[in-house]
């Protein structure tokens, strides 16, 4: 039996709308991740910053970040004599890990580190009162980029919560 045209189009059509339609549904659970995570990072202040020393160990520190950008990167500024620095150097791998008591949740970012002493990079993402950290800016200030490669979130006011039965947290990878 030989298909008619008629039917092989409406068939192509509903696969076409369902695709369609399965990417609008992922692009808005992306957006509403993304709206979830911004919550709890733009309203936490501080952020633990985890590294890997150079026996391969988690070191957490809290952190001042600034607000993550629309692509979610994230800048902090440092030392460049700190033991975070030193890590960075050896391996770049980091984790970021944001909570805020007043919304019920988390956001944790594994991400890529650089290192940035770029002076006009570095004069644009200056907060005034770190003056007493950083005595000399030039020499003792410099910038931490992280890259995300995956964000994690869970914030019970947005209704985002992980699986019930396996804890799987949703996530949005980059």
């Amino acid at each position: 039996m030989k298909p008619n045209k008629t039917g092989v189009v409406i068939f192509l059509a509903f696969f076409l709308f369902a695709d369609i339609l399965h990417a609008q549904t992922a692009d808005s659970t992306k957006i509403k991740l993304k709206n979830a995570a911004l919550g709890i990072m733009k309203s936490s202040g501080l952020c633990a910053f985890i590294t890997i020393d150079r026996n391969g160990k988690p070191i957490a520190r809290t952190m001042d970040p600034f607000s993550p950008d629309s692509n979610f990167v994230v800048w902090f500024g440092t030392n460049p004599k700190s033991r975070k620095v030193k890590e960075i150097k050896t391996n770049p791998a980091v984790c970021l890990y944001y909570s805020n008591p007043a919304i019920p949740g988390y956001v944790m970012i594994q991400g890529t580190a650089k290192l940035v002493n770029d002076p006009k990079e570095k004069n644009r993402r200056w907060k005034i009162e770190w003056k007493n950290f950083y005595k000399n800016r030039n020499e003792d200030y410099l910038l931490i980029k992280v890259t995300p490669k995956r964000l994690e979130v869970i914030n019970y006011t947005s209704g985002i919560t992980g699986d019930p039965v396996t804890w799987d947290v949703p996530f949005i990878t980059f």
